[in-house]
């Protein structure tokens, strides 16, 4: 038997999401391979300095294989230390370092006060010990917390290189993957950062492309397949972002919630979205925007060739569109349906759904008269002799030449 059409489509996006995944962590090695020999051998030296140590002081009057086995483990602990450290953004290793030298600073003030104390000395000393490994813990990880609202910007472009420097993160919405254009965009290198995809965004695209609605489902792998283009550029540096904000319900709020945390622009197509993230101090990129500003600027009484493919509201009216989608509304273009005239632009109206034109149709005998109505061999044939008075132009219609004058003109003989 074969499988449903929703088990079809969950199979599909659950494949697809887990591939970014791979991607990421392919990219992550193939960088790391390039300096992996002499971060071994760094490891190697630092191996080696503590097994030495450990043995030639011999701590808590270890035997010397105990102590190489606690030099050994405490060198691990060390590269293992290191090796998460490299996963962790610029912004939160400065908050973590300026907050446990705070802590240190607040278990230094502690002891200092204890010192004048008629406690105990080894309450007092116990006392001091636990304060600073307190204190410390409690700033490391309040200022690691923190260090997403540092603005790198105010170094002066020390850290360019980090997102949020001279290169700000962009946060992805899903209607603009679902959109298609952005992988166009990023293709012509026209934005630079981070693309950040928040997995929230990846759930809500893993949802539409498990819906039971055929439409949607196709959306939904189509955004799938745009987030796999773009991170197959490598020009691109897309990221998945693992914050959630269990608290919020609204994607829209998660969206403005994640561009504040990282500092970060938003790229989306939502109307909505732009006015409330804008309402907020949050800096939007609309690709609707950037279509408009990109179309080609016309000016009224500018002449343009169009196709009428329907009737307007008013009365009249013809209907026409441009190459990239833009609405023409012709003045007395009904009569013209189906037929490609020319134009002359009246006016141009920009709205927030995008431009729209509105012109007249050209001063043409060819355009005003049908072609099934134009004079011809076969339709003279057809109509039969005319007579001089029928053959007679009609007054006030225009002739191939102007009328002479009746009387001579004046300084003529």
């Amino acid at each position: 038997m074969g499988r449903p059409p929703n088990a079809i489509a969950a199979a599909g996006a659950a494949s697809a999401v887990p591939s970014l995944k791979k991607y990421d962590a392919k990219q992550a090695e193939k960088s790391s391979s390039q300096d992996r020999p002499g971060v071994w051998l760094v490891r190697g030296i630092l191996l080696a300095s503590f097994v030495v140590v450990c043995v030639h002081f011999q701590p808590m009057e270890l035997s010397e294989e105990m102590s190489a086995l606690l030099g050994a483990g405490l060198a691990l602990v060390a590269v293992l230390f290191q090796m998460q450290l490299e996963h962790v953004s610029l912004r939160r290793l400065i908050g973590g370092t300026v907050g446990a030298l705070a802590g240190l600073l607040g278990a230094l003030l502690v002891s200092l006060v204890l010192a004048h104390t008629t406690m105990a000395v080894v309450l007092r000393s116990f006392t001091s010990v636990a304060a600073l490994l307190i204190f410390s813990y409690l700033g490391l990880a309040i200022g690691a917390a923190k260090g997403d609202m540092l603005n790198l910007d105010a170094f002066g472009g020390v850290f360019s290189g980090e997102p949020g420097g001279t290169q700000q993160c962009k946060v992805l919405d899903t209607s603009v993957i679902i959109d298609g254009r952005i992988a166009d965009v990023c293709t012509a290198q026209f934005l630079e950062g981070t693309l950040l995809v928040p997995q929230f965004v990846l759930r809500e695209l893993q949802m539409v492309a498990d819906s039971a609605d055929p439409l949607k489902r196709q959306r939904g792998r189509r955004g799938l397949e745009i987030l796999q283009r773009m991170q197959k550029n490598e020009a691109l540096r897309v990221e998945i972002a693992e914050d959630d904000f269990p608290q919020i319900a609204d994607v829209d709020m998660k969206l403005i919630e994640a561009a504040k945390r990282y500092g970060a622009k938003i790229l989306t197509n939502d109307y909505n979205l732009n006015k409330v993230a804008t309402l907020q101090g949050i800096d939007v990129l609309n690709i609707n925007q950037l279509a408009n500003a990109l179309k080609p600027v016309v000016l009224p009484g500018e002449p343009m060739k169009v196709f009428i493919l329907r009737e307007g509201k008013e009365f009249g009216q013809g209907v026409a569109y441009l190459d990239d989608g833009t609405m023409v509304v012709v003045d007395g273009g009904r009569r013209l349906i189906n037929r490609a005239v020319d134009i002359i632009v009246t006016s141009v109206h920009q709205t927030t759904a995008g431009k729209m034109i509105f012109g007249k149709v050209e001063d043409r005998g060819s355009q005003a008269v049908p072609a099934s109505e134009k004079n011809g061999p076969e339709s003279s044939a057809q109509r039969g002799p005319q007579t001089p008075a029928e053959s007679r132009p009609a007054d006030g219609a225009a002739s191939e030449h102007a009328p002479r004058p009746v009387f001579p003109e004046s300084g003529r003989p």
